[in-house]
């Protein structure tokens, strides 16, 4: 005769006993761990080229920081005062660096070291950049395929603005006019007193007050009234007018005639 605990385990459903677990498939795919060689390299090959960018970066800064530092003390020593010629290194630039003894040395020298601060930040952030593109891996050809094309066609957009700048930057070298000079343009298109001199534009303040913006690119020609030894035209003393009454002169024996 069978135990009442066998009697209670035949009447346990089947339900209740765990599914066998599912066999694997061989379609799925899961994440491949990397092994401890593959890790190690591409962790040595990120830190190689964060050690390039750093080396890169590292060195565009020092080499802008040394091209600012030296044209800062440049500009200090012109505005101190000292000529650049009388010193022995500056002896072959001497007529290039005569125009610096004009009282208008130190407008000169802040504008030409603005002008090279920018142009020097400029050349070394386009350099660093490209190098660092190039430790990234980035194919870098195409780039400046692309901004070679780019800036040819922004010189040619711009020429007028490029020819300006030129312009400028030569005014400003060669001391033709600064401010508080009496500047007269071509043809006397415009005459009065220079008020300030940029890159682009020289702002001049005509006799009867109004402001003239001359763009330098367009001076041709001008004629600079305080540099020179200018003299103003003399002007005659204007006739006097006929107001019809008879006027009345003295003769030689001290009669009086008059005359229409």
């Amino acid at each position: 005769m069978p135990s009442a605990l066998s009697m209670f385990l035949s009447v346990i459903p089947s339900s209740t006993t765990a599914p066998p677990d599912p066999a694997p498939t061989s379609g799925a795919s899961g994440p491949v761990p990397l092994t401890s060689t593959e890790l190690n390299t591409a962790v040595s090959t990120l830190n190689q080229t964060l050690l390039q960018v750093a080396i890169v970066i590292g060195v565009g800064l020092v080499v802008w920081l040394t091209a600012t530092f030296v044209i800062r003390q440049i500009v200090k020593s012109v505005l101190a005062g000292p000529v650049l010629s009388e010193r022995r290194i500056f002896k072959w630039a001497a007529p290039a660096l005569r125009a610096l003894d004009s009282e208008r040395r130190a407008q000169r020298a802040r504008t030409i070291g603005s002008l090279l601060n920018s142009v020097v930040a400029v050349v070394i952030t386009t350099i660093v950049v490209i190098y660092v593109l190039k430790a990234l891996g980035v194919d870098i050809a195409p780039l400046l395929t692309s901004v070679g094309i780019l800036g040819v066609a922004i010189g040619f957009g711009a020429q007028q603005l490029i020819r300006d700048f030129l312009a400028g930057i030569f005014i400003t070298l060669e001391d033709q006019y600064g401010i508080g000079d009496i500047i007269e343009t071509g043809m006397g298109e415009v005459t009065g007193t220079v008020e300030s001199v940029g890159l682009r534009i020289t702002r001049v303040r005509a006799d009867d007050g109004v402001i003239w913006y001359l763009r330098n690119g367009e001076i041709l020609r001008l004629g600079n009234r305080s540099q020179g030894s200018y003299v103003p035209p003399v002007q005659e003393a204007p006739a006097p007018e006929d107001s019809g009454e008879p006027v009345v002169e003295e003769t030689s024996n001290g009669g009086q005639r008059s005359s229409e």
